[in-house]
């Protein structure tokens, strides 16, 4: 059976499942039918018209079905074949969405998603992977840490839009589950909104110049950074990828270095300090930083 002839057979059972719910039929003891029914007849919350969807997926007709979806709602698509070109396009405009197909040619989609989460101008980006390999399925299960949902194919129309609702806040902006605007985010990162509050564009400046960018400002916890390091491909505990982090002026896996509380911040590394390192880099905010987590009484 071709992909086109099992996205159409999904369809059908959607439709068969609504009819069976209507007539006041049995559900499937699992309830699904019960379910599909209630997701396809409430009143479905929308993202706001002109929402930026990216489609990294290599089969023609994954995305040309899932480009209809989301257009017939207003979205604005763009999509890649591989994770390579889409990493390309999300630099070029970044989106506020991405469905993410686990197995591509050359890069995977869980390198795709280490890239994105790596890069602190598109850390905050949410990310839906989908796939119809079983192998890939259960290797997202084991290892979802950095995606914001998952999609089996084939999948429905109402499928994608109850994916899509789960991520919306109230102004109708997908962003990723846990965070929101202004928290949460890491420096340089600002939760995504076509229409940000004044107050908090306005904020960000004062306090990134005054203050100490700290984790405790930034909020992330010693768990949540380590998985999003491990979601980074990187070891939370390894002091060698801790300097490395600093020497690249990547100050997103710095913060998370340190929110980790895994990594000594004031001990040296290949005879020199984490903090002669960020001076040698030339990187202000990851200075900041470091002096703000080891200068103190403590240290002397």
């Amino acid at each position: 059976m071709s992909i086109f002839d099992r996205f159409w057979a999904a369809s059908k059972r959607a439709e068969a499942e609504e009819r069976t719910a209507a007539e006041g039929k049995s559900p499937s003891l699992d309830g699904s039918v019960a379910a599909s029914f209630d997701r396809r007849h409430r009143k479905r919350k929308n993202a706001r018209h002109g929402t930026k969807a990216l489609i990294i997926d290599d089969s023609a007709t994954v995305v040309a079905v899932l480009r209809r979806i989301l257009r017939s709602a207003g979205y604005d698509t763009r999509d890649a074949a591989n994770a390579e070109q889409g990493l390309a396009l999300i630099n070029e405009e970044k989106p506020d969405l991405v469905f993410l197909d686990i197995i591509l040619p050359g890069m995977n989609g869980f390198g795709a998603l280490r890239a994105i989460r790596r890069d602190a101008a598109t850390h905050d980006i949410p990310v839906i992977m989908i796939s119809g390999n079983e192998h890939a399925t259960e290797q997202f299960y084991a290892s979802r840490i950095g995606a914001d949902d998952f999609m089996k194919k084939p999948f429905p129309r109402f499928e994608v839009f109850a994916r899509i609702e789960t991520l919306l806040d109230d102004n109708q902006i997908p962003r990723r589950k846990g965070l929101t605007a202004g928290a949460d985010a890491p420096a340089g990162v600002t939760g995504r909104s076509a229409t940000p509050p004044v107050q908090t564009r306005s904020a960000a400046p004062a306090t990134s110049t005054r203050a100490p960018l700290g984790a405790t400002q930034r909020r992330w916890s010693a768990l949540g950074a380590r998985k999003e390091l491990t979601a980074m491909g990187l070891q939370y505990f390894d002091q060698a990828q801790f300097f490395a982090a600093i020497r690249r002026a990547d100050q997103l896996a710095v913060e998370l270095f340190i929110a980790s509380d895994a990594i000594r911040i004031e001990e040296p590394f290949a005879g020199t300090t984490a903090l002669t390192v960020a001076q040698e880099a030339g990187s202000p905010e990851i200075i900041r930083l470091l002096r703000s987590r080891t200068d103190g009484p403590a240290l002397g």
